[in-house]
């Protein structure tokens, strides 16, 4: 099989769009992977990119901004033990792509180490999760403005006191293809759109906001009458509600967190923390923990990047690797972490596909795709019933955590008080407060409804963003402190 055999799709697209035109082949490729290697290195890989992107947003019936851009380059990386040179370059040649290798050999000596650059280069077809069309090509700039008004009408006719209404549309075509010195060339071809609303209510001098949206690796078909009717009624139903919501009280409190898009905390609160470069470096509070019990009896916490076309999946991660299902926490117990190729070979464990970069000018790190608990047996009737007193966290906001001793903090955009087992009035400005693992032992219940985000979540660390996913069933958590007004 050769590189760009034409079953190998992505690679065949890849080369199209990033090397061909620019006077590039495998063997050229090769070459500046070698000039790294006259210096005692233990890998080196090439990243090249091809990214479209475009926006459109709606106000008050005007459309306020349009947007394109393209951006294209390569990124050449060293890695010698645990350190690593990194160079990149707007420009795709077989000059700019020597310059940069250049540019790399500084973190090691001069002369061969044991390590050689393979002979010649194997394709990897990774997984196919999505389809490699441009979703840009698939609306015209007519037909795209044109879902703005009708989300716009929609959610304006679900009440009169809607007074505002923003929307917003994105799509993105990125094409990634990353050449390394092991012999191994891949590519990813990844669509990506999303729509967010915003509509604000007003009801006796008091005004209100609520959101909503989605999307995930689709063309701009996905945005379907049902799905637009879908997120105005969201995003009016939570500007209502808090119309006539009360200050939330405060205090030490049983919480019940609704499925899906609260997932968020779990993302933030666990993941970040289970992530192997911080766990290699000692900096989590989760390091040196595997086997360990970390959370109570039937929370099962995974990774999975194989999903198909959510936001957060990926068919081969940004180092090359084929993106898996990756188990972190097993009924209460750590199991592994999220890896890249160096952070694993460093720590001596497998490689999970988990290498991620926001762009070709940035290095990858290990990061999440999209990270959620599994379901379990209890109904989410069941669940609230079961609360005497406590609050009920339907949807979150923002949020912060210090993964060094797993504290947060996040701000729910839509909650109700349960009284006596039954959900009652809306409260308004209640933050959890508390510690993550602290938070997954005090799981006492687990929903049988898992459910993932409408696709909408931004990951960021260390100065990049990446596209992510959430989920998680119905959880009832004791003894949560929640931070209120009242």
């Amino acid at each position: 099989m050769t590189p760009f055999d034409s079953n190998l799709k992505h690679l065949a697209i890849a080369r199209d769009i990033l090397l061909t035109p620019f006077g590039l082949d495998e063997v050229k490729l090769n070459r500046a992977l070698k000039s790294m290697f006259t210096h005692k290195i233990d890998y080196a890989d090439l990243y090249f990119q091809f990214t479209k992107n475009e926006g459109w947003s709606l106000e008050e019936g005007i459309v306020k901004t349009g947007s394109f851009s393209i951006d294209q380059g390569v990124g050449v990386r060293a890695v010698s033990g645990d350190k690593t040179a990194f160079s990149y370059s707007d420009e795709i040649s077989e000059h700019a792509l020597l310059e940069a290798s250049a540019a790399t050999r500084t973190i090691a000596k001069v002369g061969a180490g044991k390590i050689k650059v393979a002979a010649s280069m194997r394709g990897i077809q990774g997984h196919e999760l999505f389809l490699a069309d441009d979703p840009l090509a698939s609306l015209d700039a007519n037909q795209k403005v044109a879902l703005l008004e009708k989300i716009e009408k929609i959610a304006r006719a679900k009440d009169p006191r809607v007074v505002q209404v923003m929307a917003s549309l994105a799509g993105e075509y990125d094409v990634i293809l990353v050449a390394r010195s092991d012999g191994v060339i891949a590519a990813d071809v990844r669509p990506l759109v999303r729509m967010s609303l915003t509509v604000i209510a007003e009801q006796n001098g008091r005004r209100e906001t609520g959101s909503a949206g989605g999307g995930g690796r689709y063309s701009f078909s996905y945005f379907s009458d049902a799905v637009l009717e879908q997120y105005a009624h969201d995003a009016v139903q939570s500007a209502l509600v808090n119309l006539d919501a009360r200050p939330a009280p405060a205090g030490p409190m049983t919480v019940v967190l609704g499925s899906g898009w609260p997932g968020v905390l779990l993302h933030e609160a666990i993941g970040h923390g289970l992530e192997g470069d911080f766990n290699r470096k000692g900096s989590s509070t989760f390091a040196g923990r595997i086997g360990d019990r970390v959370a109570a009896k039937g929370v099962t916490v995974v990774d999975d990047g194989t999903l198909s076309n959510r936001r957060g999946s990926l068919n081969i991660d940004d180092e090359g690797n084929p993106t898996q299902c990756t188990t972190l926490i097993e009924d209460g117990i750590l199991k592994g972490y999220i890896q890249d190729t160096m952070n694993a070979r460093l720590m001596k464990m497998p490689v999970t596909g988990n290498a991620r970069r926001e762009s070709f000018a940035h290095l990858p790190m290990p990061r999440m795709t999209n990270t959620y608990m599994l379901a379990g047996d209890k109904d989410p009737a069941e669940i609230l019933a079961s609360v005497k007193n406590g609050l009920y966290a339907v949807n979150f906001g923002g949020g912060q955590v210090d993964i060094t001793n797993g504290k947060f903090v996040f701000s729910a955009s839509e909650a109700y008080m349960i009284e006596n087992g039954k959900v009652s009035y809306p409260v308004k400005g209640a933050t959890l407060i508390g510690n993550g693992p602290e938070v997954l032992n005090r799981v006492s219940m687990i929903g049988n409804d898992m459910r993932l985000d409408s696709g909408v979540g931004v990951c960021g660390k260390e100065g990049q963003s990446v596209p992510v996913g959430v989920g998680q069933p119905t959880l009832r958590i004791d003894g949560l402190v929640v931070g209120g007004t009242a």
